[in-house]
């Protein structure tokens, strides 16, 4: 009995140890994910660009998967919004980052507040994940997911 007491917290000290580092980085994380969606609400080709990695999966909440490439020749066919278009303002809440030295981990819940051509509003959440490796001293993302959050699920 002792034995198997005594290997439950050797593998709990090890699992304890297998968590993610506290988040060094979380501030720098945090400000540049906010930087791109301030930029991808005004659909700026030079943000996307930035914070996308070469290598990205990108993974949409319509089921289908794409590439930075794919990203920015769509990006660059829509353009900047102009007065009068619908238009969307992102914004992250419950923003969470784990770090494992350079790669983090960072999920938030993603609010789109779209401006119809009516002047009316729709409000939109999404469950966003994205997977950042820092590399020659830049943080871009290699992987990202989007989840739909239906309109009659409350988020908790």
């Amino acid at each position: 009995m002792k034995r198997i007491l005594s290997l439950h917290i050797v593998l709990l000290s090890v699992a304890a140890g297998l968590r993610a580092q506290t988040a060094p980085e979380a501030a720098e994380l945090t400000k540049l994910l906010q930087d791109f969606l301030a930029g991808a609400s005004r659909n700026d080709a030079a943000m996307h660009d930035r914070f996308w990695a070469d290598d990205l999966i990108y993974t949409a909440s319509a089921g289908t998967r794409k590439g930075k490439a794919d990203i920015m020749r769509e990006v660059r066919a829509e353009g900047p919004p102009k007065p009068g278009d619908e238009s969307a303002v992102y914004s992250a809440e419950d923003i969470r980052i784990q770090q494992y030295g350079d790669t983090a981990i960072v999920a938030f819940r993603l609010v789109s507040t779209s401006t119809q051509k009516d002047g009316s509003k729709k409000i939109a959440n999404y469950l966003n994940s994205g997977t950042f490796l820092k590399r020659n001293g830049q943080w871009q993302v290699v992987n990202w997911q989007a989840t739909a959050i239906p309109e009659n699920k409350t988020q908790t």
